[in-house]
This record gives structure tokens, sequence and C-alpha cells, in this order.
């Protein structure tokens, strides 16, 4: 296609934005009304999994050593522990420090456990994670039969318990996003169709004097386009402006919990990115589709 014919489709597009004012205005309001409800389920979905991810991965696994294990013990026990393919880090507590997170654990009856310095009943432990969080009740277990090593504690059914519930969690969320795109697709195409509709006659004409399918139907293409990206611009304008003051209130009121939502940035540069390849994909498609049956004259 020459540049001076695509210019001509481009400019064609842009005028049937004008001309076709209130069937324009209610396909454009249609995909950002549409968009802006699927922005705000994809914002929750994405710090929901982000949220479960941060929850899963402070699962850890406690690995208590025999009381009476000497130093070279310890570092055997630790090596043998480093050499499974599924643990992402290993920790080691000695048994002063144990006791000193005790005390800060008892804070104001920290003194019951005055006097312990000396002869302290705590064993030596260390803390392991694994690489992928569902992996850890197979560590704890592969861990458990390493000689010397007295008691692994990982909280087994509080843990299954937990990666069941985000498992549930993030399948619910994929699935009513993908749920809600199809509906917006449909939904926004179905009204880009009404506008096409009411300019049957046109193409009708153009095809009677004519004109090819592809130089009907790049106008349109290009109408479609501009629609979609132009409904897409006002969510993620709406949504960025809401995210950043959410943010605000959050850090400020809850500052260093489990419940930290994600950064403004990247997440709004991904959810931008996605609104407009959503808007501009349904445009051009709802568009293509709604002229196609008007051209068999």
């Amino acid at each position: 296609m020459k540049i001076s014919t695509l210019g001509r489709h481009v400019r064609e597009g842009v005028k049937n934005l004008g001309r076709n004012g209130w069937m324009t205005f209610a396909s454009v309001s249609a995909v950002t009304i549409t968009l802006m409800i699927l922005g705000v389920f994809l914002l929750l979905a994405l710090n929901v999994n982000h949220i479960t991810q941060k929850v899963e991965d402070q699962v850890e696994i406690h690995v208590f050593l025999n009381v009476l294990a000497d130093k070279p013990t310890i570092d055997q026990v630790e090596s043998q522990i480093r050499a499974n393919p599924l643990v992402k880090s290993v920790t080691y507590v000695p048994k002063k420090q144990g006791l000193e997170e005790l005390r800060e654990s008892f804070k104001e009856k920290a003194y019951f456990l005055d006097g312990l310095e000396n002869e302290n009943p705590l064993p030596d432990k260390f803390v392991v994670r694994t690489k992928k969080p569902e992996d850890t009740a197979a560590v704890a277990k592969q861990v458990g039969t390493i000689e010397n090593v007295d008691k692994v504690v990982y909280g087994d059914e509080t843990v299954d318990a937990l990666f069941a519930v985000t498992k549930v969690i993030r399948n619910i969320g994929l699935v009513f996003i993908i749920g809600l795109a199809f509906t917006a697709m449909f939904l926004i195409a179905n009204t880009i169709k009404l506008t096409i509709v009411a300019r049957r006659r046109e193409i009708e004409i153009m095809k009677l004097v004519g004109a090819t399918n592809w130089f009907i139907r790049w106008p349109f293409f290009i109408e479609g386009l501009f629609m979609g990206i132009l409904g897409a611009i006002i969510p993620i304008l709406l949504l960025g402006t809401g995210y950043y003051f959410l943010l605000r209130a959050m850090h400020s009121n809850l500052a260093g919990s489990l419940f930290d939502l994600l950064p403004m940035f990247p997440l709004s540069y991904q959810i931008a990115v996605i609104l407009l390849a959503i808007g501009a994909f349904i445009g051009i498609w709802g568009s293509l589709v709604s002229v196609r049956r008007f051209l068999r004259v």
C-alpha cells in the first residue's frame, strides 16, 4: 500500500469519528466503562496474587538439632541441607540467638527466662526456605531423615491449608479476569457494530461504484483503532490516579505489613499496555467483523 493511500485512509477514519459524533461517543463510552471495570479487577487480581505470594514466601522450615551436636556435626548437617536442589536458603540460628529471640517474644515477661544463659536448654537450629513454597512439605520430610536432626517444624496443617486457599484464590481470579475480558470484547464489539450498521448505506454505495473490500475496510479499521485507544486512555488515567492515592493511604496505615500493595511502577505501565492493547484489538476486531457482512453486495 502506498503511503499516500494509507494517509488517505487515516484522514478518512479520523473524519468519520467527528461525522458520527453521537455513535462515536457511545462506542468510546462503552470501551471506557468496560475497560474501567476490567482494569479495576485486573489491579485487584494482580495485588491479591502479590499478597498471596508474599504470604507463601514467609513459610519456613525450622530444623532443630540434637542438643549434644558439636560444631563439626552442625556443619555436616548444614552441608547436607544445602545439597538439596529444592532448598533456596539455610540460616543457622545458634542456641544463644534462639534464647534472645525467645526473650523478645515474651516481651514484658522475659524475666521468666533469667538464669538460662549459663545452661541454655534450647537446641541449635536451621531456618530453611525452599525455592518454591509448595516444596516445603517434601523438603521438611527429606531433612527430617538427616542424622542428628532431632525435630522438623513447619506447621504442616497450616501450610497445607494456606497453599490450598491461595491456589483457589489464584484460580478464581484468573477465571474471573478471563470471563470479564471476553464479556468486554463482545459488549464493545456490539456497540461498534451499531455504529457501522448505521452507515451500511455508505458501505453499499462504495461497493457498487467499484471500491475494493480492503479500500472500504481501512477507514473503519483506523476508526475502530482510534475508538479503542480513546476508550482506554480515560480508564488508564483514572486507575493510575486512584491507585496512587490508594498506595499513599495504605503505606501510611499498613506500612511493613503483609498487605503492602504492588508499587506504582512498573504496575501502572503494565496496566496501561494491557488496556491499550485490549482497547485497540477490540476496536479493530469489532469494526472489521461488522463491516464484513455489508461487503457482500
